[in-house]
């Protein structure tokens, strides 16, 4: 796909990981429809910001949870630009046992509405505007606590509801990518600890012991988080250079899934005494 000229919805795109895409996706030639709900400053920053850089994009008001809220931005957007190629669909709330606490009700209500529900919501309002073109791409961004779950190291950081909300995200990645095609690429990219998502730059990590900082680094093979650019080349991948990729998942976590088992060394075995005998 070529990335200049295209329209690109970027979820979350206020902050963090979201703006570095969206960035990047504004400095290839797209055009950009950037929905925001809180973080004012942090909008307010953003605009700013894109409009130094020249770049043509919608900033637009929704609460990405109501399905009509959905219907309204793609209508306002589209009204401008004509068109949707792109979906970076990345929004959660990944509520971090260390800042929130203990569960509740309410905690759960939120995590389901946010980063599964709503992830929904935008697939099925921008997939018919994805079918009129040629070819569409659809980026889902979910975490590796819907494979870790709330254990290990990582269970300070990843709550309960996180953990089964991005389970089963990558069941509907699969569904997705089945009502998508042939015109439209579904694929999931499945981070682990980044700077800016749950690790240092986030309100949690700084509440965590070094030594409980350290067990998430030790437990990845290697032995850092991850940056925003190595999102950002991973998305650009699948955009550009993986036009046979479809209803897949690429686990961007730098190894910490595998991180927990460690590999003994060879055993001598029994030798001479395994030989064929005739």
């Amino acid at each position: 796909m070529e990335i200049s000229g295209k329209t690109a919805l970027v979820l979350g795109a206020s902050r963090g990981l979201g703006r570095a895409v969206a960035l990047a996706l504004g400095e290839a030639g797209a055009r950009l429809i950037l929905p925001y709900y809180d973080w004012p400053d942090s909008v307010r920053e953003m605009q700013e910001d894109f409009c130094r850089r020249g770049f043509e994009f919608l900033a637009l008001p929704a609460d990405l949870r109501h399905q009509e809220e959905v219907k309204e931005l793609l209508h306002q957007g589209l009204g401008r630009y004509g068109r949707l190629d792109i979906v970076i669909n990345n929004i959660e709330r990944g509520g971090m046992p260390v800042v929130h606490g203990p569960y509740t009700r309410e905690q759960w209500e939120l995590e389901m509405a946010t980063t599964l529900k709503a992830k929904w919501n935008v697939f099925q309002e921008s997939l018919p505007w994805l079918q009129k073109q040629s070819e569409a791409v659809m980026i889902v961004i979910s975490s590796i606590a819907g494979l870790t779950g709330r254990t290990g190291p990582a269970g300070l950081l990843f709550n309960d509801g996180y953990a089964a909300a991005n389970r089963a995200i990558s069941a509907l990645t699969e569904t997705w990518a089945r009502e998508g095609a042939p015109k439209v690429r579904v694929n999931e990219i499945m981070l682990g600890f980044f700077e800016q998502r749950h690790a240092q730059q986030t309100r949690g990590w700084p509440l965590l012991q070094r030594s409980q900082q350290q067990e998430i680094l030790d437990h990845t093979l290697l032995g850092r988080t991850g940056t925003s650019q190595e999102l950002v080349a991973a998305v650009f991948f699948l955009l550009t250079g993986a036009a046979f990729m479809t209803g897949s998942t690429l686990r961007l976590d730098g190894g910490y899934v595998l991180g927990g088992e460690k590999i003994p060394p060879m055993p001598a075995g029994l030798g001479g005494d395994l030989a064929i005998k005739r």
